[in-house]
């Protein structure tokens, strides 16, 4: 191959690969535009470096995953919580049951969905994950419980994610 035709090669090898680069992030920002947070959906997904990869069922594990280590974070922090404030026993014991769903149901019913094509179920997952995250809160009684900022991070990362599921269907 001649000097020339090897330039010519690694230009369009260039420009190809620019253009992938720009679909991948095209990808996010468009599934993000579909969803009811826009820019939490491109905080979540940008922070993640497999999204730049990803095609939208991969966007959608992506946020399942963060949700698993957000509720995660949410159980750490009742246990942390049962110490000092023994008055809450209860709310917080609804509250272990309520993450215990989610992470035991929820959780793995929309990753096994996504990676078998099944969409709807997965957006059941999400949805229910609302719903527990919902529980817990009203389990309290007031209007901001200690655990507010965490079900509400729950509840945002569950809209998003059943927006980008429905884009599936």
């Amino acid at each position: 191959m001649g000097s020339n035709q090897t330039c010519v090669t690694l230009f369009l090898l260039l420009i190809l690969s620019r253009n992938l680069a720009q679909t991948d992030a095209n990808i996010v920002d468009q599934t993000c535009k579909q969803t009811p947070h826009y820019h939490l959906c491109l905080k979540f997904l940008n922070s993640d470096p497999r999204s730049s990869t990803a095609d939208v069922t991969g966007l959608a594990l992506i946020l399942v995953d963060l949700l698993k280590n957000e509720t995660t974070k949410s159980v750490q922090f009742v246990k942390q919580l049962r110490g000092k404030r023994p008055d809450l026993e209860k709310p917080l014991k609804s509250c272990d049951s309520d993450y215990d769903a989610i992470l035991t149901a929820d959780v793995p019913e929309a990753i096994q969905a996504l990676e078998l094509g099944n969409p709807r179920f997965a957006e059941d997952g999400m949805n229910d994950v609302d719903i527990e995250a919902t529980s817990c809160e009203n389990e309290f009684g007031i209007e901001k419980s200690p655990l507010f900022d965490s079900n509400k991070l729950l509840t945002d990362i569950s809209h998003v994610d059943s927006s980008i599921i429905r884009q599936l269907l």
